[in-house]
């Protein structure tokens, strides 16, 4: 049986906040017999002297100080239990994941996060990153409730929702002091195949990872997330296509090249999804949150090269 209650705890900090007996019970509006019963048990329970007593001043010991210390997280992780506890039987999640497809920054949602905590304080959020379909994946194997911005229609068996948000073109692009940059154009393949790739590596564990503008046999460097592709196209380690919005503020910067290639990369459909089932209220907030019309304008205003 436990020696300890969080009770004890309770009338133990606010003794030493309060720095009396009767100071304390006043807090926590008990009568001062009570605090002193409460105190006097805990210590013949634990068998130690917590308090050092000198008149109407009290004193915590050095065993009364590492209780106290510890007993705070116990005190801070009960309060929050119960917080967590009311938001559940009112339809509030206990915590809420959200994956974002690493090209974008999550930066991009921190007015979101800072809105949601003004109406959720007690729904622990989480943030991720994964790339391409294990975007997608993370989703179906329950890491993620929500994603924002999964890249291309989502895996076949269905028991998800995905609802398109916006969608982005794509610009063939190399560093000016690349050989490619003096090529005439468009590229071809023969042209493409002497030269190294610059490519986001699917973070898909268990699902068939997408190879995005590579061609068979190629040369590639794989890089984590678009902005180390980005920074490593600038540097001329390789070629690549680029979103247009980060591509075209390169271009206009002279960090990079627009060059026409034969076969060019079409615009690709990103998408706000969730499973089927789900409708906690804090899934329902991100999900209408999510919908509003300048979302994916602010996510692209966090690609590489634009933040």
């Amino acid at each position: 049986m436990l020696r300890l209650s969080l009770e004890a705890l309770q009338i133990v900090d606010a003794i030493d906040r309060r720095g009396s007996f009767s100071s304390a019970g006043k807090e926590l509006h008990k009568v001062p017999s009570t605090i002193s019963y409460t105190v006097a048990k805990l210590e013949d329970d634990l068998g130690v002297q917590v308090f050092q007593r000198n008149g109407p001043k009290v004193m915590l010991t050095a065993a009364g100080q590492e209780l106290l210390k510890e007993g705070r997280y116990l005190l801070k992780a009960a309060q929050d239990l119960e917080h967590r506890v009311r938001r559940v039987a009112s339809g509030w999640e206990t915590e809420l994941s959200i994956g974002i497809d690493s090209m974008f920054s999550a930066v991009a949602l921190a007015d979101d996060v800072r809105a949601f905590y003004e109406v959720a304080q007690q729904t622990r959020l989480r943030l991720s990153q994964d790339t391409l379909s294990g975007t997608w994946e993370a989703l179906l194997d329950r890491r993620v409730d929500l994603l924002v911005g999964a890249p291309g229609d989502g895996p076949a068996g269905g028991g998800y929702i995905a609802q398109p948000i916006g969608m982005l073109d794509f610009v063939f692009t190399v560093a000016p002091t690349h050989p490619l940059a003096q090529v005439a154009e468009p590229l071809s393949r023969g042209h493409l195949q002497q030269y190294r790739a610059v490519v986001v590596a699917d973070s898909a564990r268990q699902m068939a990872p997408r190879t995005v503008g590579l061609l068979l046999g190629q040369d590639a460097l794989s890089v984590p997330n678009m902005q180390v592709k980005f920074d490593y196209q600038v540097l001329g380690l390789g070629f690549g296509f680029l979103p247009g919005p980060c591509a075209r503020a390169a271009i206009a910067r002279g960090v990079l090249v627009e060059k026409a290639v034969e076969e060019p990369k079409p615009s690709e459909t990103f998408y706000l999804a969730w499973r089927v089932g789900e409708d906690g209220a804090a899934l329902r907030w991100w999900m209408a949150r999510m919908r509003e019309p300048d979302v994916f304008a602010r996510l692209a205003l966090h690609l590489p090269g634009r933040a």
